[in-house]
């Protein structure tokens, strides 16, 4: 067995600011392909280095990548008073929306600083930007989280955002495919069922996703689309994911699950795991749906290669 064999396409979080020795035996024998930071692994910038360095260690890979949700707003893991407190993605679509000129400069600025931010740390991907759609009436889990109402200016600026972040060596995570900006309810607590229209969402909520396609990482709702799948959430729908984030949509990036330890989900932790494991195998492999489901010998090659893909190379940090 190769060491990209070995490699579970997973990415895990650890419970605080350093790593615990159970922890560590842990992500030893697993080998997952990264690992996430939250708000309570991040106390000062020295730690959060230290604490990166010791999850690299225990899988033995210098370039594991390290995942952070640093979106701005209330939705940023590194907090004041060690790193400043920045803007929630509204505002420079409400600048955009007012003088574009102004709002995409104070765009590429931003995304420049976050990215200097977390590069210093040894972080290589975050979890930004959303392009769900800014949505009145919709529930606060997305808010001002959204840049805008208008498509066409949540793509100009989320496309700004993350060709800075690349330009950066920060990797971009879009999200949430295929678009939940009509959330009801939170689907940390409850899962959300959108019944817009097939029509409505294509000519609306698809088209940030549809126009930033050929962007490398994405993420899948939670949420129920009754338009292509009435009985499962898009992070585990294969029609969702086939239909219509592949084929409808033409993103052929590697696709995180949202963090499955939300309450919109059903089952154990493990059949979470297997429920988004194994239909992003059966989307993406020919030889798969062929065969019987083994995500232990395919689907980690299958993770490996696309991040390899679309791994950026070192660069300097823009000026």
């Amino acid at each position: 067995m190769s060491e990209n064999e070995k490699i579970l396409p997973v990415v895990f979080g650890c419970s605080s600011t350093s790593i615990l020795p159970e922890e560590r035996q842990f992500f030893k024998e697993a080998n997952p392909l990264g690992f996430i930071l939250f708000g309570r692994n991040c106390d000062d910038p020295e730690q959060v280095r230290r604490l990166i360095m010791e999850l690299r260690h225990a899988v033995g890979r210098p370039d594991a990548p390290v995942l952070i949700d640093q979106e701005g707003g209330r939705v940023s893991r590194l907090q004041p008073p060690h790193w400043p407190k920045h803007p929630p993605a509204r505002v420079f679509g409400i600048m955009y929306e007012m003088d574009p000129e102004w709002g995409a400069e104070a765009m590429q600025l931003y995304a420049r600083v976050v990215a200097h931010e977390l590069f210093r740390l040894g972080i290589t991907v975050n979890c930004a930007p959303v392009i769900d759609l800014f949505m009145e009436g919709a529930t606060p889990a997305i808010g001002d989280r959204a840049i805008s109402r208008k498509p066409a200016i949540v793509a100009a600026l989320a496309r700004l955002w993350a060709e800075t972040f690349l330009t950066n060596s920060i990797m971009p995570v879009i999200k949430h495919f295929p678009g939940h900006g009509r959330l009801k309810v939170d689907p940390h607590h409850k899962l959300p069922i959108i019944d817009t229209s097939q029509a409505e969402l294509e000519s609306e909520d698809f088209v940030p996703f549809e126009l930033l396609k050929d962007l490398p990482l994405g993420m899948t709702s939670h949420a129920i689309f009754t338009a292509f799948d009435p009985h499962r959430p898009a992070s585990l729908s294969p029609a969702v994911h086939q239909d219509i984030i592949r084929d409808k949509l033409g993103f052929d990036g590697l696709i995180f699950s949202d963090d499955i330890c939300m309450k919109a989900l059903d089952g154990s932790p493990e059949d979470r795991a297997i429920g988004t494991l194994g239909l992003r195998l059966m989307a993406r492999s020919p030889i798969a749906r062929s065969a019987p489901l083994k995500p232990e010998a395919m689907l980690s090659c299958i993770a490996m290669e696309n991040w390899r893909k679309c791994r950026p190379l070192p660069k300097r940090l823009s000026r």
